[in-house]
């Protein structure tokens, strides 16, 4: 039976115990627990620590566990979604860095996941990111692999800034670029945390991805993506995404959420099916941001009970 979770991004002020505590309360399952580097945030919904894998004693794992055992709350997996294959080597290795230190947190924590981005030099070809790809992300999979820990690459392109542009900033936009990546790293570790709402705003179909990538969805998000057409009518797909979509709460975008899970069920998924919020209507305040994960659930009841 699949579990219903949310992103902890969206409490980043939270501590650990207060994002699981309130997980509890509000009928959720699970939770994603980002995990990035202690620091400031380098864009929107990145550098939110809510466990430190750099600091990761005993004494906070025994803390953690309990935690999770009182609130009867699971974790569905760490996230940290950096760009390894940036063209700054430096910045690079520092993520690849990180990367391996959540994994080796997940291993110690006795979880399966760890959800990320590939990674892109937003400024080359998908053919010259393939050569950085394949310098880099083989070892991070074997690394995995050791730990018995499955990586999951959310299928975001993210492009969403004019400093992203032209081609985003991770490479695993498409199902033509999965099949290709899981042709050249065909590990059972290596896989998707699934994402619907960046195939809407592609104008792809997000439905027929999950048949045929059913033995490679090891984590779901669960957020919608309202196309506004007339602004779309204005300024052409090849506007920066923003300017003709945006990110909404499940069931008030323009994902089809029966159809959707329908086809979850069909391939037997049983994994955890996290929010993601990032609504911007719901985030001028705390409070408000905590009503849009009720609000989310309520609507979500109908599929998951």
């Amino acid at each position: 039976m699949m579990k219903l979770g949310f992103v902890s991004a969206i409490l980043a002020e939270q501590t650990f115990e207060k994002v699981i505590s309130f997980a509890g309360q509000a009928g959720y399952s699970c939770v994603e627990i980002m995990c990035w580097p202690v620091g400031k945030a380098e864009r929107r919904y990145a550098g939110v620590t809510h466990i430190d894998v750099g600091d990761l004693s005993k004494k906070r794992i025994d803390e953690i566990h309990n935690t999770l055992k009182q609130e009867g709350v699971t974790i569905s997996g760490l996230g940290y979604y950096p760009n390894p294959l940036e063209d700054n080597k430096k910045n690079a290795d520092r993520y690849i860095r990180h990367i391996k230190k959540v994994i080796d947190a997940a291993g110690r924590l006795g979880l399966k996941n760890v959800n990320t981005f590939i990674g892109r030099d937003h400024k080359s070809s998908v053919e010259d990111n393939f050569k950085r790809f394949r310098k880099v992300w083989p070892n991070i999979i074997k690394y995995a692999e050791k730990r018995k820990v499955k990586i999951g690459i959310e299928n975001c392109p993210m492009f969403f800034s004019d400093d992203e542009w032209p081609g985003g900033k991770n490479l695993a936009s498409s199902p033509a670029i999965w099949r290709r990546m899981f042709k050249e790293i065909p590990s059972k570790y290596f896989g998707l945390n699934y994402d619907p709402s960046h195939l809407v705003w592609q104008f792809m179909d997000y439905i027929q991805p999950i048949y045929e990538f059913k033995n490679r969805i090891f984590h779901v998000h669960i957020k919608d993506a309202k196309v506004m057409r007339e602004q779309l009518n204005d300024v052409g797909i090849l506007a920066n995404p923003l300017s003709f979509h945006s990110p909404k709460l499940p069931g008030l975008g323009d994902v089809d959420w029966g159809r959707f899970f329908s086809a979850l069920t069909d391939i037997g998924y049983n994994g955890s099916a996290c929010v993601e919020v990032e609504d911007r209507s719901y985030e001028g305040s705390l409070k408000m941001r905590k009503q849009s994960l009720i609000q989310s659930r309520e609507y979500l009841r109908q599929f998951l009970a």
